[in-house]
């Protein structure tokens, strides 16, 4: 680690809501990646006539369990011992045992249920997995893209960088939404139509401002030092030039996955998004915007998860430009 690496580090640390919110989206991004252990209708750990089975990792058919049907009712099944999850539900297994859908918090549904008996808190935690997931993949190969094309244009200029900024503005003077919107409308949604319309839509800002980088740096000593010892044009750009040009990549980081949570957020709530019955925070507010009179609570912990995974990320994102400004 050099020494620029740990006064980054010791910046960014001395930025106290930076450092807090870094922790709440590690454990936010914790929880989700290990939902199964923290909800599912599926005991972690049981005893049956004398054997251990982990259903959470391994699920078996019925008649192991001396059951009929082709899907195990864990419930109902008379173990020996059995440890369950901290909440008994899975994001899309109804509670039969209330009498309206949606129904309101309680001891066996803690935020409630939506409009199909499912489990809000089940539903928030499995959400916000496929929330970050999309975000990320948005995220890297918007910037592996755009990175690829900046460095291209700044590094060779000429005639590669005026074609190259040609098509970076009319890329961008396309309407993201209005196209994102168009494109799921005509095609369907899924994930990987969602992630590659996102790329294609999204990763012209970074590449001009790795275009500014490279610019700036192709001309430094360490570059005519590599070409003159015989080093090849990949490794200058990306074995020499990239490593120093990493400030804007990391900085503009967690804006850019707050960006891609917030617009799958609004694909589903405009019924656009993830297919039914995917776990979704759009969709939990777009219930709640029909039903928000008698279901407050769908309206409520949806957007103070949003709230909270959007505001600590801005945290982050500012505690990264303090690390990183060149004048510090």
């Amino acid at each position: 680690m050099t020494e620029l690496t740990q006064k980054r580090i010791r910046r960014f640390r001395s930025m106290k809501r930076a450092r807090v919110s870094l922790w709440i989206f590690v454990a936010m991004f914790f929880f989700a990646m290990s939902a199964e252990v923290w909800s599912n209708n599926r005991p972690l750990l049981m005893s049956f006539d004398g054997q251990i089975y982990a259903p959470v990792f391994k699920d078996n058919h019925p008649s192991v369990f001396k059951q009929e049907g082709f899907v195990t009712d864990y419930r109902k099944l008379a173990t020996d011992w059995s440890v369950w999850p901290l909440i008994r539900w899975s994001p899309e297994e109804a509670n039969s045992a209330v009498n309206t859908y949606p129904s309101p918090p309680t001891r066996d549904n803690w935020l409630g249920t939506d409009d199909r008996g499912r489990d809000v808190l089940s539903r928030l935690i499995y959400g916000f997995r496929y929330s970050i997931f999309f975000a990320g993949s948005v995220w890297i190969l918007s910037f592996a893209l755009g990175t690829a094309v900046g460095a291209a244009m700044g590094y060779f200029g000429g005639r590669i960088d005026l074609i190259g900024q040609r098509f970076v503005e009319i890329f961008d003077s396309l309407p993201y939404v209005l196209v994102l919107l168009t494109l799921v409308a005509l095609l369907g949604a899924n994930l990987t139509l969602l992630v590659f319309v996102a790329v294609m839509l999204g990763w012209m800002r970074i590449s001009l401002y790795m275009r500014g980088e490279f610019l700036k740096l192709r001309k430094r000593e360490f570059v005519e030092a590599g070409r003159a010892q015989g080093i090849g044009t990949f490794g200058i750009l990306f074995r020499h030039i990239l490593p120093n040009a990493t400030g804007p990549l990391v900085t503009f980081s967690p804006p850019e996955i707050a960006a891609g949570i917030y617009t799958l957020a609004i694909l589903d709530y405009l019924g656009l998004g993830m297919p039914a019955p995917t776990p979704s925070w759009g969709e939990l507010l777009q219930q709640a915007n029909s039903s928000f009179t008698i279901a407050w609570w769908l309206a409520l912990y949806p957007s103070l998860a949003m709230i909270t995974v959007l505001t600590t990320l801005t945290f982050i994102g500012e505690g990264a430009r303090v690390a990183f400004d060149p004048k510090k």
